[in-house]
């Protein structure tokens, strides 16, 4: 059994996320959108890897919160329901939930290379001479900061004009609050109860920038939580810990993994006070000084946008509670987690350089997470070998996830592919194969190898699967 002696040689900053979004183009994670016409600024297409990664962790998101929920503070497991709202809505929720007067950025113009860039950011390069950053160069002429609506105007119908607004949503919270009173006609849920909801979202994000992290379409996953006002503070703190502990169990911990309540001065317009807002952030390499960026947001929103769709409604949406004998408007606890910005963390997180190997780059990802869970590689094209290999691949697609079949180049090159894609485990089939039936099972954290029975491996890779992350364990 041999092991590897690891030798990092990982960059930093700016030079690690060039790394980073090379590796994703090069083994079809993430792909420029539209590439063949010069791209979309802010939009991005997921190659046949990093679908199966986003999906795969929307899908433990999901099993986490709303297939197998987790346990309240009172000890009993908590109900949350599902649904899947319309990205267009009636264009009076975004008069009620704020978005059309206050959704909006501070803005300046540069009259001298005509660019538009946040007020509050520009501390990026100057169009006119990259090496300068916006308003640290002599040319730059910065106008008066005004606000810029981020939302996406569209037409409904055959007219196009202001009888015909409506908007992409830009997050999908508002859906689950106007379709409270439905959850409750429909469901035997009671509060305290969660909705819950993945789906995209779209910004007219001025700057997009950082790769996926700031673009102009991505996915969120969000609960709305609706509780009994005087548990609010309670639920809160429940959920603080709660969503920063499940990105703990993804192998995103210790030094690139924080929770940070939030000041007074940096409040959303629904926040109760500060002691209800806090985000879960990763340490980006393109955090710079700040160190740390939003992964998600844990916020206690009162019943602002109840009372809100109320008004503008004309809706009652009040909850009759029957142990209470109370009628009220229930406050609301929201974890919103960026799915996008989820799995860039997870590949910022795995990514590694070992010296040692003849390929130096590798992921490591928490297998579960892993786009293909095995590689299966014939030693060598003959003497029975691919055959046995084909077997054991229809094995593992069938009864374990994604594999991927290679007889291609040397092995050590189908390792390095493997390794760059993030697949923990290869599974090698050789002379000795048919000799006693034992394949070679290759670990992507450490390179060290043993040796099962071909009978075994469905059985191995289950087991190895369900067992907690620890990168560079064998």
């Amino acid at each position: 059994m041999a092991t590897e002696t690891t030798m990092t040689n990982k960059p930093t900053g700016s030079a690690l996320m060039e790394k980073i979004v090379a590796l994703c183009k090069r083994r079809g994670f993430i792909f420029p959108s539209s590439e063949i016409y010069g791209g979309l600024n802010g939009f991005w297409d997921f190659g046949p890897l990093g679908v199966e990664l986003k999906n795969n962790l929307r899908d433990w998101w999901w099993e986490s919160n709303v297939r197998k929920p987790p346990t309240g503070p009172d000890g009993h497991e908590i109900d949350i329901v599902g649904m899947d709202c319309a990205i267009i809505s009636h264009p009076k929720v975004w008069e009620a939930s704020g978005h059309v007067a206050g959704f909006a950025d501070p803005m300046v113009d540069c009259k001298a290379c005509r660019g538009r860039f946040r007020a509050d950011q520009i501390d990026v390069p100057c169009p006119l001479k990259p090496s300068k950053t916006v308003g640290n160069f002599e040319k730059c002429e910065l106008t008066e900061a005004r606000a810029f609506n981020l939302m996406f105007k569209t037409n409904v119908g055959a007219l196009e004009d202001a009888s015909s607004y409506a908007y992409l949503r830009p997050e999908t919270a508002q859906g689950m609050f106007y379709n409270f009173k439905n959850v409750l006609d429909t469901t035997r849920v009671k509060v305290p109860f969660g909705i819950a909801q993945c789906g995209k979202g779209f910004r007219n994000e001025i700057t997009p920038r950082n790769f996926i992290f700031r673009s102009r379409e991505f996915e969120m996953m969000e609960i709305e939580f609706f509780v009994h006002p005087t548990e609010a503070t309670e639920w809160y703190q429940f959920w603080r810990n709660t969503r920063y502990n499940w990105w703990c169990s993804l192998g995103l911990q210790g030094k690139n993994l924080r929770l940070r309540d939030h000041d007074p001065d940096e409040l959303a317009h629904y926040a109760k006070d500060a002691g209800g807002c806090c985000d879960v952030e990763y340490a980006f390499p393109f955090s710079g000084e700040k160190g740390f960026t939003e992964l998600e947001g844990i916020a206690y929103r009162s019943n602002f946008d109840l009372t809100q769709h109320v008004k503008c409604s004309g809706v009652k949406l009040d909850y009759f509670d029957t142990k209470r004998n109370e009628h009220y408007l229930p406050h609301v606890i929201e974890p919103a987690a960026g799915l996008t910005r989820g799995l860039l963390a997870v590949i910022c997180e795995g990514y590694d350089v070992d010296e040692s190997r003849p390929s130096p780059e590798l992921l490591r990802i928490h297998p579960r997470l892993a786009p293909i869970k095995a590689g299966i590689f014939p030693l060598v094209n003959k003497d029975g070998m691919p055959e046995i290999a084909e077997k054991i691949y229809k094995d593992v697609r069938n009864q374990v996830g994604p594999a991927q079949m290679d007889e291609k180049q040397s092995i050590g090159k189908r390792y390095a592919r493997m390794d760059e894609a993030g697949t923990p485990f290869c599974i090698t089939i050789d002379g000795q194969t048919r000799e006693d039936g034992t394949v070679t099972v290759r670990y992507r954290d450490t390179g060290t190898q043993e040796r099962i029975h071909q009978d075994q491996v469905v059985t191995f890779l289950r087991q190895k699967l369900s067992e907690e992350f620890r990168p560079g364990a064998r």
